[in-house]
Protein backbone atom coordinates (compact mmCIF):
# COMPACT_ATOMS: atom_id res chain seq x y z
CA UNK A 1 0.00 0.00 0.00
CA UNK A 2 1.66 3.29 -0.82
CA UNK A 3 2.34 5.49 2.08
CA UNK A 4 2.51 9.52 2.54
CA UNK A 5 4.86 10.96 3.49
CA UNK A 6 5.00 13.78 6.02
CA UNK A 7 6.04 17.18 4.76
CA UNK A 8 9.17 18.50 6.55
CA UNK A 9 9.23 20.64 9.00
CA UNK A 10 10.63 23.99 8.55
CA UNK A 11 13.79 24.54 10.77
CA UNK A 12 14.48 28.00 13.10
CA UNK A 13 16.44 29.71 10.86
CA UNK A 14 13.55 29.13 8.32
CA UNK A 15 10.80 30.04 10.46
CA UNK A 16 12.97 33.32 12.01
CA UNK A 17 13.93 34.68 8.17
CA UNK A 18 9.78 34.19 7.40
CA UNK A 19 9.38 36.10 10.16
CA UNK A 20 11.51 38.79 9.35
CA UNK A 21 10.48 38.49 6.35
CA UNK A 22 6.81 39.74 7.17
CA UNK A 23 7.51 42.21 9.51
CA UNK A 24 9.89 43.91 6.88
CA UNK A 25 6.83 43.86 4.58
CA UNK A 26 4.37 45.16 7.16
CA UNK A 27 7.15 48.08 7.97
CA UNK A 28 7.46 48.83 3.69
CA UNK A 29 3.81 49.73 3.55
CA UNK A 30 3.92 52.94 4.84
CA UNK A 31 6.64 53.84 2.53
CA UNK A 32 5.16 52.99 -0.17
CA UNK A 33 1.16 54.39 0.27
CA UNK A 34 1.53 58.25 -1.24
CA UNK A 35 2.56 60.86 1.51
CA UNK A 36 0.22 63.66 2.06
CA UNK A 37 2.10 66.67 0.32
CA UNK A 38 3.20 68.49 3.16
CA UNK A 39 4.64 65.41 4.83
CA UNK A 40 8.06 65.46 3.27
CA UNK A 41 9.19 62.39 1.57
CA UNK A 42 10.17 59.30 2.42
CA UNK A 43 13.88 58.67 1.94
CA UNK A 44 16.26 55.34 1.00
CA UNK A 45 18.27 56.41 4.41
CA UNK A 46 15.14 55.95 6.48
CA UNK A 47 13.97 52.98 4.86
CA UNK A 48 17.31 51.53 5.58
CA UNK A 49 16.94 52.67 9.23
CA UNK A 50 13.57 51.00 8.90
CA UNK A 51 15.42 47.66 7.30
CA UNK A 52 18.01 47.57 10.21
CA UNK A 53 15.43 47.17 12.71
CA UNK A 54 14.16 44.43 11.22
CA UNK A 55 17.61 42.39 10.49
CA UNK A 56 17.98 41.62 14.23
CA UNK A 57 14.71 39.07 14.36
CA UNK A 58 16.91 36.46 12.64
CA UNK A 59 18.32 35.93 15.53
CA UNK A 60 15.86 36.42 18.07
CA UNK A 61 15.46 32.79 19.88
CA UNK A 62 19.50 32.56 19.67
CA UNK A 63 19.92 36.13 21.43
CA UNK A 64 16.62 37.38 22.36
CA UNK A 65 18.12 40.19 25.04
CA UNK A 66 20.74 41.67 22.72
CA UNK A 67 18.35 41.79 19.71
CA UNK A 68 15.87 43.91 22.09
CA UNK A 69 18.71 46.20 22.44
CA UNK A 70 19.68 46.18 19.36
CA UNK A 71 15.82 47.12 17.75
CA UNK A 72 15.66 49.59 20.42
CA UNK A 73 19.31 51.67 19.45
CA UNK A 74 18.11 51.16 15.82
CA UNK A 75 14.50 52.43 16.62
CA UNK A 76 16.18 55.73 18.56
CA UNK A 77 18.51 55.90 15.80
CA UNK A 78 15.08 56.36 13.04
CA UNK A 79 13.77 58.75 15.60
CA UNK A 80 16.71 61.35 16.36
CA UNK A 81 18.40 61.26 12.95
CA UNK A 82 15.36 61.01 9.65
CA UNK A 83 12.34 61.95 9.10
CA UNK A 84 10.38 58.90 7.96
CA UNK A 85 6.78 57.90 8.18
CA UNK A 86 5.85 56.63 11.31
CA UNK A 87 4.66 52.83 11.58
CA UNK A 88 1.00 51.63 12.75
CA UNK A 89 2.36 49.35 15.30
CA UNK A 90 5.70 48.51 16.56
CA UNK A 91 6.13 45.68 14.81
CA UNK A 92 9.99 44.37 15.62
CA UNK A 93 9.07 45.03 19.57
CA UNK A 94 6.14 43.20 19.75
CA UNK A 95 7.67 39.75 17.98
CA UNK A 96 10.89 40.57 19.98
CA UNK A 97 9.16 40.96 23.34
CA UNK A 98 6.89 37.92 22.20
CA UNK A 99 10.22 35.94 22.23
CA UNK A 100 11.60 36.51 25.59
CA UNK A 101 8.38 36.21 27.01
CA UNK A 102 8.34 32.70 25.42
CA UNK A 103 11.66 31.22 25.41
CA UNK A 104 13.21 33.24 28.54
CA UNK A 105 14.25 32.84 31.97
CA UNK A 106 12.86 34.59 34.50
CA UNK A 107 15.64 36.96 35.29
CA UNK A 108 16.14 37.80 31.45
CA UNK A 109 12.08 38.56 31.54
CA UNK A 110 12.12 41.12 34.63
CA UNK A 111 14.98 43.19 32.39
CA UNK A 112 12.84 42.91 29.77
CA UNK A 113 9.60 44.77 31.88
CA UNK A 114 11.67 47.09 33.54
CA UNK A 115 13.49 48.25 30.37
CA UNK A 116 10.14 48.59 28.77
CA UNK A 117 8.75 50.50 31.58
CA UNK A 118 11.67 53.15 30.75
CA UNK A 119 11.78 52.66 27.13
CA UNK A 120 8.04 52.73 26.35
CA UNK A 121 7.57 56.12 27.54
CA UNK A 122 10.43 58.08 26.17
CA UNK A 123 9.41 56.72 22.77
CA UNK A 124 5.98 58.51 23.22
CA UNK A 125 7.59 61.38 24.50
CA UNK A 126 9.52 61.38 21.68
CA UNK A 127 6.57 61.06 19.48
CA UNK A 128 3.81 62.35 20.09
CA UNK A 129 3.51 62.44 24.16
CA UNK A 130 -0.03 61.85 24.61
CA UNK A 131 -1.94 59.39 26.94
CA UNK A 132 -3.49 57.83 24.80
CA UNK A 133 -0.27 56.31 22.57
CA UNK A 134 1.35 55.66 26.04
CA UNK A 135 -2.25 53.66 27.03
CA UNK A 136 -1.89 51.62 23.67
CA UNK A 137 1.40 51.44 23.91
CA UNK A 138 1.69 49.74 27.06
CA UNK A 139 -1.21 47.44 25.99
CA UNK A 140 0.09 46.22 23.01
CA UNK A 141 3.53 45.48 24.69
CA UNK A 142 1.46 43.42 27.42
CA UNK A 143 -0.38 41.84 25.57
CA UNK A 144 2.40 40.65 23.15
CA UNK A 145 4.09 39.44 26.83
CA UNK A 146 1.17 37.69 27.76
CA UNK A 147 1.31 35.58 24.65
CA UNK A 148 4.73 34.55 25.20
CA UNK A 149 3.83 32.97 27.99
CA UNK A 150 0.74 31.66 27.08
CA UNK A 151 2.67 30.04 24.42
CA UNK A 152 5.65 28.87 27.04
CA UNK A 153 2.93 27.56 29.11
CA UNK A 154 1.52 25.51 26.40
CA UNK A 155 4.96 23.96 25.02
CA UNK A 156 5.25 22.72 28.82
CA UNK A 157 2.24 21.21 28.77
CA UNK A 158 2.88 19.50 25.48
CA UNK A 159 6.16 18.14 26.13
CA UNK A 160 4.81 16.63 29.56
CA UNK A 161 2.20 14.92 27.59
CA UNK A 162 4.99 13.72 25.20
CA UNK A 163 6.85 12.41 28.29
CA UNK A 164 3.81 10.71 29.79
CA UNK A 165 2.51 9.28 26.22
CA UNK A 166 6.34 7.84 26.01
CA UNK A 167 6.32 6.37 29.34
CA UNK A 168 2.95 4.46 28.87
CA UNK A 169 4.63 3.20 25.19
CA UNK A 170 7.76 2.12 26.96
CA UNK A 171 5.43 0.09 29.91
CA UNK A 172 3.52 -1.46 27.50
CA UNK A 173 6.24 -2.47 24.79
CA UNK A 174 7.75 -3.98 28.34
CA UNK A 175 4.54 -5.98 28.77
CA UNK A 176 4.23 -7.22 25.29
CA UNK A 177 8.24 -8.34 25.71
CA UNK A 178 7.50 -9.89 28.43
CA UNK A 179 4.30 -11.94 27.94
CA UNK A 180 6.11 -13.14 24.61
CA UNK A 181 9.42 -14.27 25.31
CA UNK A 182 8.25 -15.05 29.07
CA UNK A 183 5.84 -17.74 27.77
CA UNK A 184 7.60 -18.85 24.92
CA UNK A 185 10.94 -19.84 26.94
CA UNK A 186 9.09 -21.21 29.73
CA UNK A 187 7.27 -23.82 27.33
CA UNK A 188 11.01 -24.11 25.51
CA UNK A 189 12.15 -25.04 29.30
CA UNK A 190 9.86 -27.17 30.29
CA UNK A 191 10.10 -29.16 27.20
CA UNK A 192 13.94 -29.28 26.63
CA UNK A 193 13.60 -30.77 30.15
CA UNK A 194 11.18 -33.17 29.15
CA UNK A 195 13.22 -34.54 26.10
CA UNK A 196 16.22 -36.11 27.59
CA UNK A 197 14.08 -38.46 29.75
CA UNK A 198 11.60 -39.08 26.58
CA UNK A 199 14.88 -40.16 24.92
CA UNK A 200 15.92 -42.85 27.13
CA UNK A 201 11.86 -44.24 27.56
CA UNK A 202 10.02 -43.32 24.72
CA UNK A 203 11.73 -41.31 21.76
CA UNK A 204 8.52 -40.73 19.90
CA UNK A 205 7.57 -38.63 22.85
CA UNK A 206 10.98 -36.92 22.74
CA UNK A 207 10.74 -36.14 19.20
CA UNK A 208 6.81 -34.69 19.90
CA UNK A 209 9.01 -32.48 22.69
CA UNK A 210 11.99 -31.53 20.25
CA UNK A 211 9.18 -30.18 17.46
CA UNK A 212 7.06 -28.16 20.05
CA UNK A 213 9.96 -26.46 21.27
CA UNK A 214 10.30 -25.44 17.69
CA UNK A 215 7.54 -24.38 17.10
CA UNK A 216 7.20 -22.10 20.04
CA UNK A 217 10.55 -20.47 19.17
CA UNK A 218 9.40 -19.86 16.07
CA UNK A 219 6.04 -18.58 16.34
CA UNK A 220 8.19 -16.00 19.64
CA UNK A 221 10.08 -15.02 16.45
CA UNK A 222 7.54 -14.05 14.47
CA UNK A 223 5.63 -12.20 17.63
CA UNK A 224 8.86 -10.36 17.72
CA UNK A 225 10.02 -9.94 14.47
CA UNK A 226 5.86 -8.39 14.34
CA UNK A 227 6.45 -5.82 16.83
CA UNK A 228 9.90 -4.71 15.81
CA UNK A 229 8.00 -3.99 12.61
CA UNK A 230 5.55 -2.20 14.19
CA UNK A 231 8.19 0.20 16.07
CA UNK A 232 10.71 0.51 13.15
CA UNK A 233 10.44 4.11 11.40
CA UNK A 234 10.71 3.96 7.54
CA UNK A 235 13.94 4.52 6.30
CA UNK A 236 15.29 8.02 4.93
CA UNK A 237 13.88 6.65 1.42
CA UNK A 238 10.09 6.52 2.06
CA UNK A 239 10.07 3.06 0.11
CA UNK A 240 8.93 0.08 1.26
CA UNK A 241 10.07 -2.24 3.73
CA UNK A 242 13.11 -3.97 2.83
CA UNK A 243 12.94 -7.61 2.18
CA UNK A 244 12.67 -10.04 5.55
CA UNK A 245 11.41 -7.24 7.28
CA UNK A 246 8.44 -7.97 9.69
CA UNK A 247 4.93 -7.21 7.82
CA UNK A 248 2.82 -5.35 10.00
CA UNK A 249 0.54 -7.60 11.21
CA UNK A 250 -2.77 -7.09 13.78
CA UNK A 251 -1.91 -7.89 17.35
CA UNK A 252 -3.25 -11.65 18.39
CA UNK A 253 -6.87 -12.10 19.35
CA UNK A 254 -9.20 -14.25 20.91
CA UNK A 255 -9.19 -16.54 18.12
CA UNK A 256 -5.75 -18.03 18.61
CA UNK A 257 -5.91 -18.97 22.14
CA UNK A 258 -6.93 -22.17 20.95
CA UNK A 259 -3.81 -22.42 19.13
CA UNK A 260 -2.62 -21.30 23.11
CA UNK A 261 -3.86 -23.47 24.63
CA UNK A 262 -2.42 -26.99 22.15
CA UNK A 263 0.82 -25.40 22.63
CA UNK A 264 0.74 -25.35 25.80
CA UNK A 265 -1.09 -28.78 26.34
CA UNK A 266 2.27 -29.92 24.71
CA UNK A 267 4.29 -29.45 27.76
CA UNK A 268 2.16 -32.23 29.18
CA UNK A 269 -0.22 -29.86 31.01
CA UNK A 270 -3.89 -30.66 30.72
CA UNK A 271 -5.54 -27.40 29.98
CA UNK A 272 -9.37 -27.27 29.41
CA UNK A 273 -10.73 -24.11 27.53
CA UNK A 274 -14.37 -23.08 27.82
CA UNK A 275 -16.01 -20.61 26.40
CA UNK A 276 -19.40 -19.30 27.30
CA UNK A 277 -22.24 -16.21 27.13
CA UNK A 278 -23.51 -14.84 23.66
CA UNK A 279 -20.01 -14.72 21.59
CA UNK A 280 -20.11 -11.46 19.77
CA UNK A 281 -17.13 -9.43 18.00
CA UNK A 282 -14.93 -6.90 20.38
CA UNK A 283 -12.29 -4.20 19.60
CA UNK A 284 -9.43 -5.30 18.46
CA UNK A 285 -7.11 -3.98 21.24
CA UNK A 286 -9.59 -5.89 23.46
CA UNK A 287 -9.26 -9.05 22.15
CA UNK A 288 -5.42 -8.58 22.11
CA UNK A 289 -5.64 -8.06 25.71
CA UNK A 290 -7.58 -10.94 26.52
CA UNK A 291 -4.98 -13.06 24.28
CA UNK A 292 -1.97 -11.66 26.23
CA UNK A 293 -4.11 -12.08 29.92
CA UNK A 294 -4.31 -15.84 28.94
CA UNK A 295 -1.50 -16.16 27.83
CA UNK A 296 0.73 -14.71 31.10
CA UNK A 297 -1.84 -16.69 33.44
CA UNK A 298 -0.94 -19.74 31.42
CA UNK A 299 3.11 -19.16 31.59
CA UNK A 300 2.69 -18.82 35.32
CA UNK A 301 1.50 -22.05 35.36
CA UNK A 302 3.77 -23.75 33.62
CA UNK A 303 7.13 -21.84 35.53
CA UNK A 304 5.67 -21.73 39.00
CA UNK A 305 2.49 -24.13 39.69
CA UNK A 306 3.78 -27.39 39.26
CA UNK A 307 0.22 -28.36 38.84
CA UNK A 308 -1.68 -31.17 36.60
CA UNK A 309 -5.06 -29.89 35.49
CA UNK A 310 -5.45 -25.60 34.28
CA UNK A 311 -8.74 -23.98 33.26
CA UNK A 312 -9.22 -21.47 30.93
CA UNK A 313 -12.93 -20.05 31.07
CA UNK A 314 -14.34 -17.12 29.03
CA UNK A 315 -17.48 -15.93 29.91
CA UNK A 316 -19.67 -13.09 28.04
CA UNK A 317 -21.96 -11.55 29.82
CA UNK A 318 -23.64 -8.20 28.99
CA UNK A 319 -21.44 -5.93 29.34
CA UNK A 320 -18.11 -7.38 30.05
CA UNK A 321 -16.02 -10.46 29.28
CA UNK A 322 -14.56 -12.37 32.45
CA UNK A 323 -11.76 -14.46 32.19
CA UNK A 324 -10.66 -16.91 34.67
CA UNK A 325 -7.53 -19.24 34.51
CA UNK A 326 -7.32 -21.77 37.36
CA UNK A 327 -5.03 -24.24 38.37
CA UNK A 328 -4.41 -27.36 40.69
CA UNK A 329 -1.34 -26.91 41.52
CA UNK A 330 0.83 -25.94 44.59
CA UNK A 331 -0.73 -22.12 44.60
CA UNK A 332 0.89 -18.69 45.65
CA UNK A 333 3.65 -19.15 48.48
CA UNK A 334 7.38 -18.32 49.13
CA UNK A 335 9.15 -19.67 45.87
CA UNK A 336 6.47 -19.78 44.03
CA UNK A 337 7.02 -16.79 42.02
CA UNK A 338 2.77 -15.31 42.07
CA UNK A 339 2.54 -12.98 45.01
CA UNK A 340 3.78 -10.53 42.54
CA UNK A 341 6.32 -10.21 39.64
CA UNK A 342 6.19 -8.48 36.70
CA UNK A 343 3.70 -10.72 34.90
CA UNK A 344 0.67 -10.50 37.42
CA UNK A 345 1.33 -6.73 37.55
CA UNK A 346 1.03 -6.70 33.74
CA UNK A 347 -2.46 -8.54 33.93
CA UNK A 348 -3.85 -5.92 36.33
CA UNK A 349 -2.13 -2.94 34.28
CA UNK A 350 -3.62 -4.29 31.08
CA UNK A 351 -7.06 -4.85 32.55
CA UNK A 352 -6.82 -1.61 34.08
CA UNK A 353 -5.60 0.45 30.76
CA UNK A 354 -9.34 -0.91 29.51
CA UNK A 355 -11.04 0.27 32.09
CA UNK A 356 -11.35 -3.30 33.99
CA UNK A 357 -10.37 -5.27 36.75
CA UNK A 358 -7.68 -7.65 37.49
CA UNK A 359 -7.19 -9.78 40.45
CA UNK A 360 -5.07 -13.05 41.54
CA UNK A 361 -4.98 -15.53 44.50
CA UNK A 362 -5.84 -18.64 45.69
CA UNK A 363 -8.25 -20.59 43.82
CA UNK A 364 -11.81 -22.24 44.90
CA UNK A 365 -11.76 -23.97 48.57
CA UNK A 366 -8.15 -21.93 49.07
CA UNK A 367 -6.41 -24.77 46.61
CA UNK A 368 -4.30 -23.99 43.33
CA UNK A 369 -4.11 -20.75 42.05
CA UNK A 370 -6.37 -18.29 39.95
CA UNK A 371 -6.16 -15.30 37.90
CA UNK A 372 -9.46 -13.63 37.55
CA UNK A 373 -10.13 -10.42 34.79
CA UNK A 374 -12.95 -8.41 33.44
CA UNK A 375 -12.90 -6.29 30.82
CA UNK A 376 -15.59 -3.66 29.30
CA UNK A 377 -17.09 -4.68 26.47
CA UNK A 378 -18.74 -0.61 25.63
CA UNK A 379 -16.09 1.57 24.41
Amino acid sequence: MMRIRALPVAGPWAVDIAIALLVQAAMTMPFVVPRSPELAPATWAAYGLTTLTVVPLVWRRRAPVAVLLAILAASALYKLAVEGPGQPLPYTGLVIVYTIAAVSPPPKRLATILLLVVAVPVSVWLNTRSARELTFSLFVFAAAYVFGRLTDARQRAHRIEAEQAAARERARIAREMHDILSHAVSLMIVQAEAGPVAVRTAPERAEAAFDAISETGRDAMVQLRRMLGVLREDGDDGGPQAAGDAPREPQPGLDGLPELVRRVRGSGLDVAYEVTGEVRPLPAHTEATAHRVVQEALTNVVKHARAATVRVRLAYEEDLLRITVTDDGRGPGPGTGKPGGHGLIGIRERAAAHGGTGHTGPGPDGRGFEVGVTLPLGP
